[in-house]
């Protein structure tokens, strides 16, 4: 039987905790699979910044990038591969690099999503530019941000049309707040955002590939309590439609890996942010939830190495507009929606592959994380970011959330 080994490349920012667990639990599990009459491994490396040539070869099958959105010249190595040598990375580069809020916030209200009232306006202040006073006296409309407010109603949030990590985001509560915030807001072209009150549950539903996590979600809670550790909060119902939403998303924009946010108000979800295509993988905020991160990312990308899973480079919203076009209640649609996301993803297949090759993991995954490596792994990334006399009360503190995690998740 031949033998072949697929590589997977870390492009990594200032991750610290999760690569360090990902490329242990992946040398814990030593696969070797039988794919197709060939014996598979997998080989993981940290993707390097370098200079490189357009044509030079790319040695891996797959990456997860953690880059598109940060740093160029990682970005465009990403795209010159999927380009020249069918690199499948995670997620789609072009899609991250141009979907901002903004045109989420447009494609769900297509296809019928039930997203609050939302308002882009023009920026409070410029960058100068040899075209711009020439371009604003001609077009530039004077506007009451005012009135807009009042059609809005309030509350109301102002925030960054294609922002994230909660950064420029308001609560506004009259028009006074509002032109304040505005005059404050910069050269920023800002939303302006319908509040969904009152609401009963906040959640963020973490897609990875076709697998997905519900988090009842405290965006009050100081960072390491904003997860909660809530179990069975949920009905089936709305396990259903927060998925299917979260798989619809990601499969509309290309993205293997996303968080969407919810509200439930009256009874309905209303979705308020769901382009957060580089989520959040710490464990000094996911805690609890950190193993299912690493294990989901583990379980995609050797199914989507040892497949040969080919990158959708282009998007197809054809089928999707179909769809919303139809005569019938949005709840119908989604279930529609949600079965062209799981085509997408191939989900049965996967399913299929995870039964057949990885039926070990959940159980080598539990002795892993309470391993002197993901304690370590805790550490580091509680020092990076915490003062020195609070990093042994967060290490511990971290460390017990995911004993409970093995607790909850043993036999």
């Amino acid at each position: 039987m031949a033998t072949r080994t697929r590589h997977i490349g870390l492009s990594l920012g200032a991750d610290i905790c999760w690569p360090i667990c990902y490329e242990a639990l992946l040398r814990k599990l030593d696969l070797t699979l039988d794919i197709d009459g060939e014996s598979v491994n997998f080989e993981v490396e940290r993707v390097g910044i370098e200079p490189f040539d357009l044509m030079q070869p790319c040695k891996y099958d797959v990456v997860i990038d953690r880059l598109t959105h940060w740093y160029h010249t990682s970005r465009e190595w990403t795209k010159k591969s999927i380009v020249t040598d069918d690199l499948y990375v995670f997620n789609n580069p072009w899609s991250l690099q141009s979907m901002e809020k903004h045109t989420t916030y447009c494609a769900m209200m297509r296809l019928g999503f039930p997203v609050p009232k939302t308002w882009l306006v023009p920026p409070k202040a410029y960058v100068e530019s040899p075209d711009l006073q020439p371009t604003l006296r001609k077009y530039a409309r004077m506007f009451d941000l005012g009135e807009i407010g009042d059609q809005i109603g309030y509350p109301l949030f102002m925030k960054p049309y294609d922002g994230g990590a909660w950064v420029g985001v308001t609560a506004i509560r009259d028009r006074e707040a509002l032109h304040a915030a505005y005059n404050q807001s910069g050269t920023r072209v800002m939303h302006l955002q319908e509040a969904v009150q009152p609401f009963d549950t906040f959640v963020r539903c973490v897609g990875l590939g076709p697998q997905w996590r519900f988090v009842n979600y405290d965006p009050s809670a100081p960072l390491h309590d904003r997860y909660c550790m809530d179990h069975d909060f949920l009905t089936a119902e709305d396990e259903k439609t927060l998925s299917q939403m979260t798989m619809v998303i990601n499969a509309f924009f290309g993205w293997d890996f996303n968080s969407c946010e919810a509200l439930r108000s009256n009874g309905e979800w209303r979705p308020i942010d769901f382009a957060n295509a580089c989520p959040d993988s710490q464990v000094t905020s996911l805690h609890y939830h950190f193993p299912w991160l690493i294990m989901a990312n583990l379980r995609w990308s050797i199914f989507c190495a040892a497949t040969d899973r080919s990158m959708h480079a282009n998007l197809d919203w054809h089928k999707f507009f179909e769809i919303a076009a139809e005569d019938k209640p949005f709840a119908d649609k989604l279930d529609d929606y949600a079965k062209l996301a799981m085509r997408h993803f191939d989900a049965e297949r996967f399913e299929e592959f995870c039964a057949t090759h990885l039926p070990h993991l959940d159980e080598v995954a539990n002795e892993f994380f309470g391993s002197e490596t993901v304690l370590d792994a805790i550490q580091q990334k509680v020092e990076a970011l915490y003062p020195e006399h609070e990093v042994d009360t967060f290490t511990e503190l971290f460390w017990e959330r995911i004993q409970a995690w093995r607790g909850d998740n043993s036999g």
